[in-house]
């Protein structure tokens, strides 16, 4: 049976991301040219709900601003000054149909590796088993500061006890909590108005669903998810520059096996919305960025940087910076080559060393040509 169409989305991004240390909010940070929050966006629009919810409050007029730049018409709740994923959910669930039913997966703005593709199985999983909530697992080999996850003798979810709270023998369970679920909405709505903030942090926690929706009755199930990356979230800069290392490997990889030759990974970077024609040749020191939509047989490189660009079959681009820029098919740029944003370089054309292209059409002989190519 295949999965109907979630109720909803509710992408939890209210966090203040102190750790980042930034003037930036956490969830407008970039990777692999898109935003966390739009990585999580991407993959909740993969789902195809009929509602998707965005929970804001640090700094949330910029991050209100941003998810209506990216995903025009995407509802923005705003989470008040009760603290908690619980909370956050419920406040996303204030910006829905009272009497919506159906499947409400939770997910979190700052978690980019996440896939629509996983999100869906979560979906079938729980609506295939009629769950009352279903919860997004992994097996780590040092669950340290994770929640673990308690199953009984059938499997089914108990609980989930946090490393504080946890006993030596909870303590060693290496199935841990994602924070990603998927629930029932008329029971996640019921159930989070039972939930208390009496704890020790004064939270309303979304994980006390799980027991209530057990004392009602309903299964808990735990999708256990093979790829560590889609359960990791970024909270500080050091996760954003590893997560980002691997993002570009898997980028890179997918284009490599789809016929694009890359010379040397460690030194090439590709972000995730660019596309390639078949048979591209990526030379060391490449970086082609933002929406840049590359023909075939495209040779680019070395030390070449390429953002926005719509580049033609059979050209090769050498040592040039080039933004929002068209460059036709079998045109030779470079070296040492820049390219203003709105100039174009016409099919077959040849700009030669040291140009520096302005805003108007034309080739290298309509143009300045100067010694600084930044100038």
């Amino acid at each position: 049976m295949s999965p109907t169409r979630p109720a909803a989305v509710v992408v939890l991004a209210a966090g203040a991301g102190t750790r980042m240390k930034s003037d930036l909010p956490k969830v407008l940070h970039a990777l692999g040219g898109r935003s966390l929050l739009g990585h999580a966006l991407a993959a909740a629009r993969e789902c195809d709900p009929e509602h998707l919810v965005v929970v804001v409050r640090h700094q949330r007029d910029a991050v209100a601003a941003h998810v209506e730049e990216i995903h025009p018409g995407t509802l923005v709740a705003d989470q008040d000054e009760i603290p908690g994923t619980g909370r956050a959910t419920e406040c996303g669930l204030a910006q829905l149909p009272a009497d919506l039913t159906g499947t409400v997966l939770v997910t979190y703005g700052d978690v980019p590796m996440l896939t629509g593709a996983t999100l869906k199985a979560v979906v079938a999983m729980h609506e295939e088993g009629g769950h009352g909530a279903t919860v997004m697992t992994a097996h780590v080999e040092d669950p340290t500061g994770y929640g673990r996850i308690l199953r009984d003798d059938t499997g089914d979810v108990l609980g989930i006890v946090e490393q504080k709270d946890a006993t030596p023998a909870q303590a060693a369970i290496t199935e841990i909590n994602s924070g990603i679920y998927a629930f029932d909405g008329a029971l996640l709505r019921e159930s989070l108005a039972k939930v208390g903030t009496d704890n020790a942090q004064g939270e309303k926690y979304l994980t006390d669903v799980l027991a209530i929706a057990r004392e009602a009755g309903r299964r808990v199930a735990a999708y256990v998810c093979d790829d560590l990356w889609q359960t990791e979230g970024v909270n500080d800069r050091v996760q954003l520059e590893r997560m980002g290392v691997e993002m570009n490997r898997r980028v890179l990889q997918r284009w490599m096996r789809a016929g694009v030759t890359v010379v040397d990974a460690a030194t090439t970077h590709v972000d995730v919305q660019v596309t390639f024609g078949r048979d591209c040749r990526l030379l060391p020191g490449t970086q082609v960025l933002g929406a840049s939509t590359i023909g075939a047989g495209v040779e680019i490189g070395p030390d070449t940087t390429l953002r926005d660009v719509e580049v033609g079959d059979g050209a090769t681009i050498v040592r040039t910076h080039a933004h929002l820029t068209e460059i036709g098919a079998g045109a030779r740029v470079g070296p040492f080559v820049f390219l203003r944003p709105g100039s174009s370089v016409d099919a077959s054309a040849t700009v030669a060393p040291f140009t520096d292209l302005g805003a108007a059409r034309g080739d290298a002989a309509a143009s300045s040509i100067t010694t600084d190519p930044e100038a």
